[in-house]
Parts: C-alpha cells; structure tokens; sequence
C-alpha cells in the first residue's frame, strides 16, 4: 500500500485489548487506532474489534498473528503504517 492513510485513534485502558482485527478478512490488526477509509485488504467499514495479542494467538492465523506481534506497542506512537505494509 503506498498512499497515505488515516486513521481514528482507539483509547484503550490499562489491560484492555488494543488491538484492532478487521473481522471481515481476518487478514488485518491495528494497535489503539482504525482505518477512517475501512479495512485496506477488503474495504469494511466498522468491522474491527479489539483483542489481546494472546487471544489473536489462540486463532489467528499465521499471516495475522505475525503482524500483530510486530506492530509498535501503543506507548510508542509509530506511523500511521498499517501492519500490512511489514
């Protein structure tokens, strides 16, 4: 993906999941922030749901729980880089 995109910040408590899955694809995860645009692998808007990263590692698939684990954590403001784009 080479454009820029935007996204909606995700305040997330102390203990609370803070990683976003789109639950159309499974295919992308986004840390304490959404796509404004919807999912960039299959477009939905408002299918995203929170997670920890041990419960993407109970049915995860490869592919996501690979990007999940490499995403910044959410005290390190990173770009607004997608997980795909690793």
């Amino acid at each position: 993906m080479t454009e820029s995109q935007s996204f909606w910040p995700v305040e997330c408590a102390q203990g609370e999941p803070d990683l976003f899955v789109c639950l159309t694809c499974f295919d992308e995860v986004f840390r304490a922030k959404m796509p404004v645009d919807g999912c960039p692998s299959c477009g939905a808007i408002a299918a995203f749901e929170p997670f920890s990263l041990d419960a993407i590692r109970e049915w995860g698939t490869e592919n996501l729980i690979q990007k999940a684990e490499h995403l910044p954590s959410s005290s390190n403001p990173g770009s607004d880089q997608p997980a795909s784009s690793i």
